[in-house]
Order: structure tokens, then sequence, then C-alpha cells
């Protein structure tokens, strides 16, 4: 018996605009009146994922948030913290300077930092509703303050030269792009996978007893643990192969359609 629905985010649950799809939001309001617990699966920040969830009248809902880096339960009780390593994140932090007109993002527990805030981040700020703080990464770590995920936004073409560079030269790290235009670096035992297992083993579900969507490439670790995994109509085919099932679009309620067709809903 399904006991708890885990869902991406962004190209999962959100529309492309970054709104609610309306049929997803009717999706949680049935999977959440039949005592299941919906949770999403995000490389956001938690501040990035509460607004959503308030909005939706979900308070009180366990996060897992940079792609399984940081596991939250619905009384914010953090129960798993992975962040990259200080010799790590000095290094690959240095790394990134050979690449120009990139924006680099330093994410630590609950709180966003850049060292200038450009168009990209501005733009980020409007879609998340999270707030960055002005900081220099270097300031940052001489105070052992250490990233759980560092996010680069750059043009697609860079996004694929870093993700190919930047991961043989780091196989500690795990570096992956999560959109076109964006690359995400976290240890490399964080995965959604890791976060999607600390989360179950506290509440004592099972794999069988979950059900998850993903769209994008940061999402296969999840879609290949999870027995039901689904994937949108909107994921590239090779993130397609990995689940059991393939539903509609972002845009159109596919996961709305999915539990209605398996009769959660």
């Amino acid at each position: 018996m399904i006991k708890i629905i885990l869902s991406d985010i962004d190209g999962t649950f959100l529309t492309d605009a970054k709104t609610t799809c309306p049929l997803h939001a009717e999706a949680i309001k049935s999977v959440v009146a039949k005592g299941l617990k919906f949770v999403f699966v995000s490389a956001r920040m938690p501040e990035a994922i509460y607004p959503i969830t308030d909005a939706l009248g979900m308070a009180h809902t366990p996060v897992i948030s940079y792609s399984g880096g940081m596991v939250l339960t619905e009384d914010e009780e953090i129960i798993f913290d992975k962040k990259i390593s200080a010799e790590d994140a000095k290094k690959i932090l240095a790394a990134m300077n050979y690449w120009k007109d990139i924006s680099i993002n330093y994410y630590t527990g609950r709180r966003w930092f850049v060292e200038a805030i450009d168009e990209r981040i501005q733009h980020e700020m409007d879609i998340t509703k999270a707030t960055a703080e002005v900081e220099s990464f270097d300031k940052l770590q001489s105070e052992k303050i250490f990233p759980n995920k560092i996010l680069v936004m750059c043009a697609p073409s860079t996004c694929r030269e870093m993700e190919i560079e930047l991961g043989k030269k780091f196989p500690a790290l795990n570096v992956v792009r999560s959109a076109p235009h964006l690359l995400e670096i976290m240890d490399k035992s964080v995965s959604k996978a890791t976060g999607i297992e600390v989360l179950l083993k506290h509440y004592g579900f099972t794999l069988d007893e979950a059900i998850a969507f993903g769209d994008n490439y940061n999402d296969t670790e999840m879609l290949e643990l999870v027995p039901q995994s689904v994937a949108m109509a909107n994921a590239p085919d090779d993130v397609k192969k990995l689940a059991a099932a393939v539903t509609d679009s972002n845009e159109v309620g596919g996961i709305y359609t999915y539990l209605k067709k398996i009769e959660i809903i």
C-alpha cells in the first residue's frame, strides 16, 4: 500500500512558468486528505521549497533539499546534513575561475550566499522567493561555513563543458546538470536516492510504499531506487528509460494523471 508520494519540483510539479498546475494542487489535496505524505525532493534550498508548501496549505511537511544533501522532518528538524569538504570546496571554486560569465551560488544549511547579485541571481530570487546574501566565499570558508551545494548558472554550452571537466577533476563530488543552464555540485555520496532512504527510514516506510516523480538527470538515482518511479513526458528520453512508467507533462498535470490512473486519488 502506498504511504508516501515523492516529487521533484522544477519541471515535475511546477509548470515551465514556475506556477502550480491546478491539477497538481488538487492531487496534493486529495493525497493529504487520505492521510498519505506528499514530499518534495528538490535541488532547491529549504527556503525555496517552503513558499510552495505554504501556498498549497501543506504546513508541517517533510522536505528533501539540495538533491538529498539535507533532509528535514515536518517539524523542520534536520535529520541529514551532508556538506562538501573544506578541501574540495576550496579547490573547485578555484577551478571555476577558468570560465567566464558564470554565476556561482553557495548554499549552506538554510542560507544562500553569492559574491555579487547579477541578473541570473536576481531572477532566481524572484522565482524561488528565497533571498541571497552577499559574502566572500573565502570568508565563509575561513569561518568553517562549508556548502551543502554549489550551483553554477551559465550558458548551456558552458554548463555541459563544466560538467565534463569538473566531473573528471573532482571524483569526490557529484557534478550534474539539473537544467541546460544549471550545474549542481555536491558531495559524491549525495543524491535524491540517499535523501529518500534517510526519510523513509525515519518514518518506517519501505520503498514499496513510495511513488517517485521526476523529470531530469538529477532525478535518475531517485527513479532507479523507487520501484514505482514515474518520469514526466517532458523528461529526456534517457531519463524516461530509467522509470517504471511515464505520465503526462508538468504542464498538464502528469502527477494527477498517474495518481488517478492507479486509483490513489
